[in-house]
């Protein structure tokens, strides 16, 4: 009897370990993006093409020869910092991702952290500010997170014409549009800046977009790669995309700081305050006289007359007595340590009595108190109000009512600090089409998504999220699945031994039904669990991907405490007075349909100081040339 229930017991066991191998192959299997999906994106990928005449310049990465043929490293050396880090020395390579997605994909990868780094290519035709809406659209996927700098692309202005002046390009070099994440510490934006030029006097101002109106931390940290979209339209609107998500938007005119077109009116700055303007609403009573029983130095508290010491009150008793218990130690050495005293503990006559010591009674508030006399508050007779200056006509006035038309554009390039190495762009494509940039992002970015999602609903999947792709902790998952591995071992060897544990905890459960009852629910409950866990229903695989949360000022935060990573400011030095010019590029998104619109929060408006070229928690002011 006992022999043939070890062998149904032995079989039990082996029915359990095929049904989980089972129910994960099941898994994999059973939904749409299974891994018949990543089969057939692995196969199926290839490098974006599109014959558009709406092109004006389209980048994959994934042909090495043609890159280095197009693309330009910076010779030059940022303006107004310290000589042993002006030289943009960050490099550039063509690499795979670190977490492969889609066979034979490759990104154009910052290896390097705390450089300047600087590259750039020409349009194949100058982008005209006409008739028809500029789209830029590229990948980003910051591969180690994001601690601090930027990931921005800047569009260079027509005067970047040749190879020679992609060399010299730096952190001064004239731009029209900067786009794309930028983050340092706790401060995130996604910048759109355009350089406007005043049609009066010929100067040339940035103009910062509102802050977006979603949060956008995830970007920084998942590891995954992201889609910037921007389209500014001829009649002056403008619409920024995360991932096919519009998380900003609005008018030229309207949504940017500071604003396209100055006020009418301005303070006169030749105003002044008269002497004899008196701002204050209220003043002291000149009439008021202290009350003559006022006292001034009667006591805020005062001994309570009424208090009477408690009975039983030991007053010969100290609260502290010396433990008399204690003992000198043997190596105490008077000499050197002074002489020995035994230390204080409680004095036991004390627990039972209401108290110990000379007793004092307690104090109470003052009936008679009433504290320093101060004359009371009247409305003012020469009251005038605030004074403000007269207001003047605006010499500087103007009124640009189509500010889309910007400088041409002939160039793109990255300008980039960051403190944390290996980020990848990819897939990059300016044109004039929205729906070019969008067929752009189905034969990249689309099927990438896929692919993750695919992923994150297998087994394996979640357990490398769960590790965040990092190989190190797969050792761990080791070690706890050889745990039930080891004990079945164990079962095996101790079986063919007389009087074996599992012998035993089979004649305990004949002789006391009830345990093995509880045992055998135990075990299903068991199995049932794994059995959910690798079947039952998952999340939407891009809740993480659609998270969103409150809206936080655009506006720089408050310094804080605690210690930070050396930020580009302190490496850098001072920033020069003219600020740097930043221009960017976002890649159009593949319409996923989980991806469904989301309520923004109304956003305050505020001044937006924008960081130079990711320089840490320096910010950037508005620069005229």
């Amino acid at each position: 009897m006992l022999e043939s229930t070890m062998a149904l017991f032995n079989k039990i066991l082996y029915f359990c370990g095929l049904l989980l191998f089972a129910t994960g192959l099941v898994r994999a299997e059973n939904d749409d993006d299974g891994v018949t999906v990543e089969t057939i994106e692995e196969e199926q990928y290839h490098s974006p093409q599109i014959n558009s005449k709406s092109i004006y310049f389209a980048e994959h990465f994934d042909d090495e020869a043609a890159f280095k043929k197009k693309w330009v490293k910076s010779e030059a050396k940022k303006q107004g910092v310290d000589e042993a880090i002006a030289k943009y020395d960050g490099k550039w390579e063509i690499q795979a991702p670190s977490r492969r997605i889609l066979k034979n994909d490759l990104g154009l990868v910052l290896t390097t952290e705390a450089k300047h780094a600087a590259i750039s290519a020409l349009l194949d035709k100058p982008f005209e500010f006409k008739d028809k809406p500029l789209v830029v659209q590229y990948e980003v996927t910051m591969q180690e997170g994001q601690n601090c700098g930027g990931a921005y692309i800047k569009l260079l202005s027509r005067g970047t014409n040749t190879k020679a002046d992609l060399r010299q390009f730096h952190d001064q070099t004239a731009y029209t549009i900067m786009f794309g994440p930028d983050k340092c510490g706790n401060d995130n934006k996604l910048h759109f800046i355009f350089r406007h030029r005043n049609p009066v006097n010929g100067t040339v101002e940035e103009k910062h977009s509102k802050k977006p109106n979603q949060r956008l931390d995830d970007i920084y940290k998942d590891k995954e790669p992201h889609l910037y979209t921007l389209v500014v339209r001829p009649d002056n609107t403008f619409s920024v995309l995360v991932d096919n998500r519009e998380v900003n938007g609005g008018s030229l005119l309207e949504d940017f700081a500071p604003p396209v077109n100055p006020p009418e009116e301005i303070d006169d700055p030749d105003d002044r305050k008269p002497d004899d303007w008196d701002e204050r609403e209220k003043i002291v009573d000149p009439t008021a006289t202290k009350p003559e029983d006022w006292d001034e130095e009667a006591p805020a508290q005062i001994v309570d007359p009424n208090a009477v010491k408690p009975d039983g009150w030991l007053d010969d008793e100290p609260e502290m007595i010396p433990d008399p218990e204690a003992k000198k130690p043997s190596d105490w050495d008077e000499d050197m340590d002074g002489e020995w005293e035994a230390p204080l503990v409680d004095n036991p006559a004390c627990a039972a009595a209401p108290g110990c010591g000379p007793w004092t009674p307690p104090l109470v508030p003052n009936p008679e108190y009433k504290g320093v006399w101060r004359a009371p508050l009247v409305a003012n007779p020469n009251y005038r109000g605030k004074w403000s200056p007269r207001r003047i006509p605006n010499p500087h006035y103007f009124k640009d009512e189509n500010p889309f038309k910007m400088t041409p554009i002939t160039a793109v390039g990255f300008e980039l600090w960051s403190m944390s190495p290996m980020l990848l762009f990819d897939n990059l494509v300016v044109t004039d089409d929205l729906a070019v940039a969008e067929q752009w992002a189905q034969q990249t970015y689309a099927l990438k998504r896929t692919k993750i999602s695919s992923d994150s609903q297998s087994i394996w999947g979640r357990l490398l999220r769960a590790t965040n792709y990092k190989p190190g902790l797969w050792a761990v998952y080791a070690v706890y699945c050889a745990i039930p591995v080891s004990i079945y071992v164990a079962y095996l060897v101790r079986r063919a031994r007389e009087d074996s544990l599992a012998e035993r905890a089979l004649r305990l459960a004949g002789e006391q039904p009830w345990l093995a009852a509880a045992a055998a629910l135990v075990a299903f409950a068991l199995i049932a669990g794994l059995c959910y866990l690798c079947c039952g229903p998952s999340a939407d695989p891009d809740a993480d991907y659609k998270k969103t949360d409150a809206v936080t000022e655009d506006d720089p935060p408050q310094e804080e405490p605690q210690t930070q990573k050396a930020s580009k400011s302190t490496l850098e030095g001072p920033e020069p007075e003219e600020q740097t010019e930043q221009s960017d590029d976002q890649l159009a998104d593949q319409q996923e349909e989980e991806q469904t619109d989301q309520e923004s929060e109304p956003v305050e408006k505020a001044q937006i100081d924008t960081e130079g070229a990711g320089d840490g928690q320096r910010k950037r002011k508005p620069r005229k040339e």
